[in-house]
């Protein structure tokens, strides 16, 4: 049974920074595709990194590019997402997300290209 849980969310000021942890169990996050993705109030769930744990490879959406990174630890069989230069506009549940297998980059903003999430961590910026 496969089980994402989320860490390292909380509440600072914009310009700050929070990295976010998804420690997994019964899925090893060096064989396959992971990603973060983020629901503010009101609005839709979206895809803001993806990594590609066979070759390396992550993408970061163009609105958070250049403050957010994508890491991963296999020792801990962790997922990371640092973030920096935090705006009110980052506010939001953060979740993680996984699919066994290659990253589908044409379609990895997508929700439904990832059967395994978490519950979410709630992240909020204020001004």
């Amino acid at each position: 049974q496969v089980q994402l849980v989320e860490s390292g969310g909380g509440s600072v000021q914009a310009g700050g920074s929070l990295r976010l942890s998804c420690a997994a169990s019964g899925y090893s996050v060096s064989n396959g595709c992971m990603a973060w993705f983020r629901q503010a109030p009101g609005k839709e769930r979206e895809g803001v990194a993806a990594l590609d744990s066979g070759d390396g490879k992550t993408d970061i959406d163009g609105s958070v590019k250049g403050r957010f990174t994508i890491s991963q630890d296999n020792a801990k069989n962790t997922l990371y997402l640092q973030l920096i230069k935090m705006k009110p506009e980052d506010t939001g549940i953060y979740y993680c997300a996984a699919r066994r297998g290659a990253c589908v980059w044409n379609f990895w903003l997508q929700s439904a290209a990832y059967p395994y999430w978490g519950r979410g961590t709630q992240v909020t910026v204020s001004s």
